[in-house]
């Protein structure tokens, strides 16, 4: 298994952010949460 790193996080984070930017009339509430948690753990590795 390969491990996930910081970048994946980053790369994951800018495409759910683009993907509700882009449809915006969608129900994003789990994604929205998945969201908050990358924000979290990007900012914590990040300090």
């Amino acid at each position: 298994m390969q491990q996930t790193t910081l970048e994946d996080r980053k790369k994951e984070l800018r495409t759910l952010l683009e993907q509700i930017e882009q449809h915006p009339e969608k129900d994003w509430s789990e994604q929205k949460k998945r969201v908050a948690v990358l924000r979290e753990m990007v900012a914590h590795e990040e300090t």
